[in-house]
This record gives C-alpha cells, structure tokens and sequence, in this order.
C-alpha cells in the first residue's frame, strides 16, 4: 500500500476555526493530579484513548470516583483515597502510572506500586523519580515493586541528574499537596512542560 500523502496547494486565503484535541501527555499527569484534593475536578478536551482510560481506571481502584460526563470532559472526585495495592497488568500497560506515585505519597504518606510498563523507548529510567522524592524527605524501596513512603515530606532544592518530564512532574505534585515551600527542579527543555488545551 503507497504511503499516504498530503497535498496542500496554496494562494488561497485561510479561514475558520479549530479545537486542537487535548494533548495525552499533557492529560496524564493532569488526571493523576486530581488525586491531590478531595473536591470534584473536571476536567475538558481530555483525549479518551487507551492510556487516559487506563489511568482513570487505576484512579478509581485507590477509591476515587471517576466518570466520562461527556466525550472527553472528565470528572474526578477523590474524597477519599487509600495507598492500595495498585493493579499490576493496569500498571504494566501504560508507562504513566509512575505518575501516581506523587499525589498518593502526598496524600497517604506511602504508596506500592508496581513496575510501570508501556513502550520501551530509549533509556527510560525510574531513578531520577526515586532521586526527586528522596530529596522531598520520602524514603524509596525498589524490589519487585516500588514502595515509597513519608510520614511528613519537606520542601527542598531538588537537582534532577537528568532532564525528566515525568520525574519533575511528580516532585511538583508530591510538594505542593503538602504545603511544602516551593521548590527548583532541573526542568527538562520539552514543550510538554507548557501549557497545553486542557482545563
């Protein structure tokens, strides 16, 4: 089958409007962030593809209630959250269930997580998140499956060995729910740190 091919032919005015689709790697670390606060969040312009679906239905198995009200609106109540044992085939789907460990800990001061899973795409280590959290005060343990725990976490400076979107994400989320002052990561140089069309 030839490949497909677009032609654009020019010397035309442009007009109209358009809803760019929300941005799956802008969602997920938006979705697990909702884990922060027992209020309702809704969220607009989520994409409800494989990995958002698999991140909310790991939401909803540490007790927080999460509906599709429309398309792609989302609404997350996490009133009351445990630090349960995460699904380990859900977790294995989708490499954003890292993502989960920053609101939990902040929230339940401990949470179990299995290995992350989803596409193996270069060097994709889990240390730099290890490294964020241990400066934030958590203690880490890496068996056969990732346990973090705080009685009480701190603000720091904390210095990423490495650029980490996922990883400055969950140091962001981790300090902020407990009223820790604020802290300088490395930030890595990508557009995903930037906003994104999701509210």
């Amino acid at each position: 089958m030839p490949p497909i091919q677009y032609i654009v032919e020019g010397g035309r005015r442009l007009s109209g409007t358009i809803e760019p689709s929300g941005n799956k790697n802008s969602a997920l670390p938006i979705i697990a962030a909702a884990l922060l606060t027992e209020h309702p969040v809704t969220l607009t312009n989520v994409p409800r593809i494989r990995d958002t679906e698999t991140l909310v239905e790991l939401c909803r198995s540490v007790g927080a209630s999460a509906e599709w009200t429309e398309r792609n609106t989302l609404q997350i109540h996490a009133k009351e959250i445990r630090a349960a044992d995460l699904d380990p085939a859900l977790c294995a789907r989708i490499r954003a269930s890292i993502l989960l460990a920053g609101p939990l800990l902040a929230r339940c001061g401990e949470v179990a997580l299995p290995p992350p899973g989803g596409d193996v795409i270069g060097r994709r280590r889990l240390d730099t998140h290890f490294l964020a959290f241990e400066q934030l005060g958590a203690t880490v343990t890496a068996t056969h499956r990732l346990e973090f725990r705080a009685s009480k976490l701190r603000g720091a400076d904390v210095f990423l060995d490495e650029p980490s979107v996922t990883a400055t994400e969950n140091a962001l989320v981790a300090a902020v729910a407990r009223a820790a002052p604020p802290i300088c990561a490395t930030l890595p140089p990508s557009r995903m740190c930037r906003t994104s069309p999701i509210s």
